[in-house]
């Protein structure tokens, strides 16, 4: 009976894009990604959906759930000079393991998306920032070029979720 009345889902209301920041608040630049969540909260348009998440893997992919694309915004450490940007399409290319060697978080960023390419869970777009931290000890704050990156995330972010509004 379910098939036949709701064999259709229904589109009002749904979220058909999502931005995820993901991070540690407390572990200093690994918060880039949910400082870059909030930093877009207000500056996306209606139907675009902005999270944060601490990087728990089942969270992550509950996030890639019903949705038409996705960003997602981490803290890297690749060696890269920090405040580095790292832009990537994920959705039908696996993410560099050098990119995203270590993590705070259980798993890494990189382990959740291919474990949702694995399930079939993963959106058509999926597009992964990953920011490079300079200083992932103890602390609440960004350092200066870690914080500029996030400005410059979110501009792109805003820019990119906009043309894809218009593609919808």
């Amino acid at each position: 009976m379910h098939l036949v009345r709701d064999a259709l889902p229904d589109a009002r209301g749904r979220t058909l894009l999502r931005v995820v920041g993901v991070g540690n608040p407390w572990r200093s630049d690994d918060a880039a990604g949910l400082h870059t969540a909030r930093a877009l909260r207000e500056a996306l348009p209606a139907g675009t959906e902005v999270l944060e998440e601490g990087g728990e893997p089942t969270a992550l992919l509950d996030a890639f759930a019903g949705v038409d694309a996705i960003w997602l915004v981490d803290a890297v450490s690749s060696g890269a000079v920090p405040g580095t940007v790292h832009r990537l399409e994920a959705g039908s290319h696996e993410l560099p393991a050098e990119l995203f060697r270590t993590s705070t978080h259980h798993l890494g960023l990189a382990e959740a998306v291919e474990l949702g390419r694995a399930l079939g869970r993963l959106p058509a777009r999926v597009v992964v920032f990953g920011i490079e931290g300079a200083n992932f000890d103890p602390g609440d704050s960004l350092t200066p070029e870690v914080a500029n990156a996030v400005a410059s995330v979110a501009k792109q972010v805003t820019e990119e979720v906009a043309a894809c509004t218009k593609e919808l």
